[in-house]
């Protein structure tokens, strides 16, 4: 070890832990996978699943085991991805700990079960826990806005929003999709023309699904393509 990091009186031991951001869209409404704190600190008050990396774990590892034993879903079938490092000083009043906040969707997950540190799970509306209508413990709040930022960001620019969608959807599914997390109504003829006019977006089966009512719907699956071009652009009330 380095002499001047030896005797360093700004140095001290820095503890790694994951948190976990798992979003579906349930009932048409964006929900976040939280949890119910069964230790200290913030005992009992609602938070992302999580917890410290294990000695011999990847940081992906990490994430997975812990969803597992919080929550019992297996990560391992979500599109799962690094959203940020989270540090600040005081973030924790167990001492310095730095996380990696972990991404992840998926379309109509199942009930989640709690479990080890986890007192209970489930899915909450991002909409109430944005509003403040439960509070997180942590620096949750911060981590929970950017990744909600991040995902209505990527809609515009990737095919990540057919990760809420099953291995077969309708447009009229997709659509909802974008709706529900941009929080916007979008016009169905422009949606659907401008996704069958992205190049590689979503593939036709061939095969239609009848609804409750209406005529018979198309079915598609996510096409070769991940980057959209031209994208689609939230803001106007329809893509762009």
């Amino acid at each position: 070890m380095d002499d001047w990091l030896k005797d360093s009186t700004e140095v001290e031991a820095s503890w790694v832990t994951v948190d976990l951001l798992i979003f579906t869209v349930r009932g048409d409404q964006l929900m976040v996978l939280l949890i119910d704190r069964g230790v200290a600190p913030f005992l009992g008050r609602p938070a992302l699943p999580g917890g410290y990396v294990q000695k011999t774990e990847t940081l992906r590892e990490g994430a997975l085991r812990e969803l597992w034993e919080e929550a019992g879903i297996d990560g391992s079938r979500l599109h799962l991805e690094q959203l940020g490092a989270y540090g600040d000083p005081g973030r924790d009043p167990r001492g310095r700990v730095v996380t990696i906040a972990y991404l992840a969707l998926g379309p109509e997950l199942p009930t989640p079960v709690g479990g080890t540190d986890a007192r209970r799970a489930y899915w909450a509306p991002v909409s109430q826990v944005i509003n403040g209508a439960q509070e997180l413990a942590f620096d949750h709040p911060a981590i929970l806005a950017d990744a909600l930022e991040e995902i209505r960001r990527k809609l515009e620019y990737t095919a990540v929003a057919t990760a809420f969608c099953g291995e077969t959807f309708t447009l009229s599914e997709l659509r909802t999709v974008y709706e529900v997390i941009w929080g916007q109504c979008l016009d169905p003829s422009n949606f659907r023309r401008k996704v069958l006019n992205t190049e590689g977006f979503v593939q036709p089966t061939g095969e239609r699904r009848l609804p409750p009512t209406g005529r018979p719907a198309g079915l598609y699956r996510r096409g070769a393509a991940w980057l959209l071009s031209p994208p689609l652009l939230r803001g106007t009330g329809q893509p762009a």
